[in-house]
C-alpha cells in the first residue's frame, strides 16, 4: 500500500478552495508548488567515537512573501514529504493571519532523546551551516524557529552559528525567532501557539448563532475539553482554556489517554507525568483501553495537540465532540473531515487556530530588526500619565483608590503585555475573516474559507509583484 502524502493532501485542500475562486488555474498551480527543498546529509561522530550519517531536509513552499518562516522540527517521522506539507500549511497560515512570510520548513531525521546534548549540538550548528551555506537561512530570506522536538537551546545554537559566519551583519540575530531571552528572543513566545488556540476558540464561543447551532451555549464557562498531547502546544492551550471556565475531561498521551468526567487538576497531572514518567495512574481519573481512545470521549471541544493523521476517516465517525480545535498541523485527513462536517461537527482549521506560534515569532522578528524591546520607550510615560488621571480622579470624587486598584490602573503595557495583546488582536480579527469569508462563499465549511481567504492574499502579493497579471 502506497504510504499517505501529507503533501498531496494539502494540495487537496487548495484545490477544494480554489473552486470557490476565478483565479487562473496556472496561478494555483504556482501557489501549491513547492519552490525549493534542500536535503543535506552529513556525518556525526557520537560521543562514543562512532559515526552516523545524519540527513535533514529544509522547505521553502512560496516566495510571494520574503522572508520565508517555518519550524525545525527533530523527529524520527521526519521527510521530504512531511516537510514539504508543512511549508505549505506556513505559507497559508502566515496570509490567513495577514504575518508578511512565505512559508517553509526544516527537519532532521532522528530521535532527540537519544542523543547527548553535545551530539544535539553539532548537529544542530552543522546543519546551521548547510543551510546557511546554500542561503537557506538569514533575515531577509529564511527564519526558522523551533517545532516538535526543538526549543530555545537549538535556536540559541543557530543564531550563535550564523553569528560566526555572517560576523558584522546588523540584523544578523534575527535569522531565527523562539529564541532565548539573553539572545533577542521575545516574552510570551513560549506560550503563544496555545495562547492563541485559546484566544481563538473563545472568539469562537463567543458566537451566539454559531454555538446555538452547535447545541451549546455561549462562552467558554463550562465547556468540556479534551485534549491530545501535552506538549508545550497541548499544555498552554489547556492551561488558558480551563483560566477561562473550561473542564477538562480527558487527555492523551505516548504512553496511554485518562478520562475524568468532573475534570482534572491541569498542574497535578502535569507534576504526577513529571514524577511517574507519563500520565497512566493519576488520582481521580480512569484509564483509557488507549491513547486514540480520548479522541472519542463525550466532549464539547477536542483539541489535538499532537501529531499529523490523528483524526482519520476510521474513527471520524466515533468523535463526539462538537468543536474540533487543531492545535496540530494536519490533526484531521481529508476523508475525515469530510465526515466530520457531513455529521455538523464545527472543525477549526490549523492554518488558523495553531497560527499564535508565527505570529508571536513576527513580533520577534520585529523586535530583532528595531532593535528595542517593545515597551522601553513609551512604559515610562504610560504610567507617569495614568499616574496623573488617577490624582485627578481622587482628587474630584473624594475617594482613594487601593493600592491594588491604584497598581492596576496605572500599569504601562510591558513587552508581554503588547505581545499578547497583538496575538489576542489578530486571532479574533482573523476568526472574523475567515466566518465573513465562509459566508460569502455558500457551501464553504471554515478549513476550506481559510484556504480561499489565504488564496486570495497570496494571488494579490504576486500580482503586486507583477508575476501574474
Amino acid at each position: 500500500m502506497a504510504r499517505h502524502s501529507f503533501f498531496s493532501s494539502v494540495n487537496a485542500i487548495v484545490d477544494q478552495a480554489a473552486r470557490f475562486t476565478d483565479h487562473d488555474p496556472a496561478l494555483i498551480e504556482q501557489i501549491k508548488a513547492c519552490n525549493t527543498i534542500l536535503q543535506v546529509r552529513f556525518p556525526l561522530e557520537r560521543d562514543d567515537g562512532s559515526i552516523e550519517i545524519i540527513a535533514g531536509w529544509r522547505a521553502q513552499h512560496s516566495h510571494h512573501r520574503l522572508p520565508l518562516k517555518g519550524g525545525i522540527r527533530y523527529a524520527l517521522a521526519v521527510n521530504e514529504d512531511e516537510v514539504m506539507a508543512l511549508a505549505a500549511l506556513m505559507s497559508y497560515k502566515c496570509a490567513v493571519v495577514d504575518v508578511p512570510f512565505g512559508g517553509a520548513k526544516g527537519g532532521i531525521c532522528i530521535d532527540p532523546s537519544t542523543y547527548s546534548e553535545r551530539e544535539l549540538e553539532r548537529i544542530t550548528r552543522r546543519y546551521t551551516f548547510e543551510l546557511a551555506r546554500k542561503r537557506f537561512i538569514g533575515p531577509g530570506i529564511d527564519v526558522p524557529a523551533p517545532d516538535y522536538g526543538t526549543g530555545a537551546r537549538e535556536m540559541a545554537w543557530i543564531v550563535d552559528t550564523y553569528l560566526q559566519l555572517n560576523t558584522g551583519e546588523l540584523d544578523a540575530i534575527a535569522c531565527v525567532t523562539g529564541k532565548p531571552l539573553a539572545q533577542g528572543g521575545i516574552r510570551g513566545r513560549t506560550e503563544a501557539t496555545g495562547r492563541g488556540l485559546f484566544f481563538g476558540i473563545r472568539e469562537i464561543c463567543d458566537d451566539a448563532d454559531l454555538m446555538r447551532s452547535l447545541g451549546l451555549t455561549r462562552g467558554l464557562a463550562g465547556k468540556r475539553i479534551v485534549v491530545q498531547g501535552l506538549g508545550n502546544v497541548g499544555y498552554h492551550a489547556a492551561k488558558f482554556l480551563i483560566e477561562g471556565g473550561a473542564i477538562l475531561v480527558g487527555v492523551a498521551e505516548h504512553d496511554g489517554g485518562l478520562h475524568a468526567a468532573d475534570g482534572m487538576d491541569l498542574e497535578a497531572l502535569m507534576a504526577h507525568r513529571r514524577e511517574r514518567g507519563g500520565i497512566l495512574g493519576f488520582p481521580g481519573a480512569t484509564a483509557l483501553p488507549s491513547n486514540s481512545a480520548a479522541l472519542e470521549l463525550d466532549c464539547d471541544i477536542l483539541v489535538p495537540a499532537a501529531l499529523e493523521g490523528q483524526i482519520t476517516s476510521e474513527n471520524a465517525g466515533r468523535i463526539q465532540a462538537r468543536i474540533i480545535a487543531e492545535g496540530a498541523n494536519g490533526p484531521t485527513t481529508p476523508a475525515a473531515d469530510a465526515i466530520l462536517n457531513e455529521r455538523g461537527v464545527l472543525v477549526v482549521p490549523d492554518v488558523y487556530l495553531n497560527a499564535g506560534g508565527v505570529t508571536v515569532s513576527y513580533f520577534e522578528w520585529l523586535k530583532n530588526l528595531s532593535h528595542v524591546r517593545f515597551g522601553r520607550i513609551e512604559r515610562r510615560y504610560e504610567e507617569s500619565a495614568f499616574t496623573r488621571l488617577v490624582d485627578v480622579m481622587e482628587r474630584h470624587n473624594g475617594v482613594a483608590f487601593s493600592a491594588e486598584d491604584r497598581r492596576r490602573l496605572t500599569h504601562g503595557a510591558e513587552e508581554e503585555d503588547l505581545v499578547n495583546s497583538g496575538l489576542e488582536e489578530t486571532m479574533s480579527a482573523a476568526w472574523h475573516t475567515l466566518r465573513a469569508t465562509q459566508r460569502s462563499h455558500a457551501g464553504a465549511d471554515p478549513r476550506t474559507a481559510a484556504y480561499i481567504s489565504a488564496i486570495d492574499k497570496i494571488v494579490v502579493a504576486y500580482e503586486d509583484r507583477g508575476i501574474f497579471p
